[in-house]
């Protein structure tokens, strides 16, 4: 099952507020591992940068300015995450986000049930318990150490690792057939029964059966 690890960075909180997307990173999982197919932009957003959001991301209107408007992306981005589950933290903020861009251009959103939300995931796995992704980096033992700034497509690859977890797969699943015929190759094991068998005399047998209720009598009768 392919899915895509989804986050992005914005002007500012509200869309209500006419703030826009500035950065769209994905990573493509092919049964939780990653396929090294990744999407990943920097836009312009047609108007500035708030002060908060400049101190989270670090994209200023000089750098948004020279890159591509979302319009101009769209479809190779649709293309990407075409027919796959889409994988976020807190899905609410970034799909509200994308479906304005869509909406602006008059294309299709992208509806909530093809959205997996990790904090959703999170808090039903952890309740009361702080689960901003840095927390659960931190939970899991995820090295966050080069999340100075939030920047999409490092997120995406912290949530990546982050979502397994979460899903308590901690290692990929894969075939152990073909590791146990080297184990075996290498062991020099073989499937031959070697046990010898020696079968008993008759009168071992019968001394067998005397010894048996000899005993039997001694202790419980």
């Amino acid at each position: 099952m392919k899915e895509i690890v989804l986050d992005t960075e914005t002007t500012g909180l509200s869309v209500k507020e006419g703030h826009r997307i500035v950065e769209i990173g994905c990573i493509e999982l092919d049964n939780l591992i990653p396929t090294k197919k990744i999407f990943h932009c920097y836009l312009n957003p047609e108007r500035k940068v708030s002060k908060s959001a400049l101190e989270v991301h670090g994209h200023t209107d000089e750098f948004l300015a020279t890159k591509q408007k979302f319009e101009e992306i769209s479809d190779d981005f649709l293309k990407f995450i075409e027919g796959k589950k889409i994988v976020i933290h807190n899905a609410e903020f970034d799909i509200a986000h994308l479906n304005n861009e869509l909406s602006l251009i008059n294309k299709k959103k992208i509806q909530k049930e093809n959205v997996i939300d990790t904090l959703d995931l999170a808090r039903n796995k952890f309740p009361g318990s702080g689960n901003s992704l840095d927390a659960l980096c931190k939970r899991f033992r995820v090295d966050n150490s080069r999340r100075v700034k939030h920047t999409a497509i490092l997120d995406c690859e912290l949530l990546s690792k982050v979502y397994i977890n979460l899903l308590d797969q901690k290692e990929p699943i894969f075939e152990f057939k073909n590791d146990l015929v080297k184990t075996e190759k290498n062991l020099n094991i073989t499937n031959t029964y070697s046990k010898k068998i020696i079968k008993l005399t008759k009168e071992e047998i019968e001394n067998h059966k005397l010894f048996l209720k000899k005993n039997l009598k001694k202790n419980f009768f």
